[in-house]
């Protein structure tokens, strides 16, 4: 936890998926301070004319390398997220190729009673996490 969903175009190969998952969990570890096996990810690839996502007039420009990434997480501090952008960021550019510009996140918070990770059981509630 959290949970990341990438939305990407395309025409990734499998070794450029996996190096995009292990530089964004780079950024989430280093952010959050999470366990290393705190590790839940989904990709989902998408036809470039089913994903319209511009600039809200901020005149930054996309190309097909673009990355959204939804994130559902309990609460953070404003310092943390802030911190998972910019080493988001930075990881991606670095290591994938991505420009800063082809990256977008939406972040979407929930409490602990929203989790279940098995059993049936909701585990930051049982005392298990």
């Amino acid at each position: 936890m959290p949970l990341l969903h990438f939305h990407l175009v395309k025409g990734r190969n499998p070794e450029e998926i996996r190096t995009l998952l292990d530089a964004a969990h780079g950024a989430m570890l280093a952010a959050f301070e999470v366990p290393e096996r705190d590790r839940y990810q989904i990709v989902s690839e998408h036809d470039s004319n089913h994903m319209v996502i511009e600039d809200t007039g901020l005149d930054i420009p996309r190309t097909n390398k673009f990355v959204l990434l939804q994130v559902t997480s309990r609460p953070r501090s404003k310092e943390q997220f802030a911190e998972f952008y910019r080493l988001l960021a930075e990881a991606l550019q670095q290591k994938c190729g991505i420009e800063p510009s082809d990256l977008m996140v939406s972040v979407v918070e929930n409490s602990a009673e929203h989790w279940s990770f098995g059993y049936g059981r909701a585990q930051f509630l049982t005392g298990e996490l």
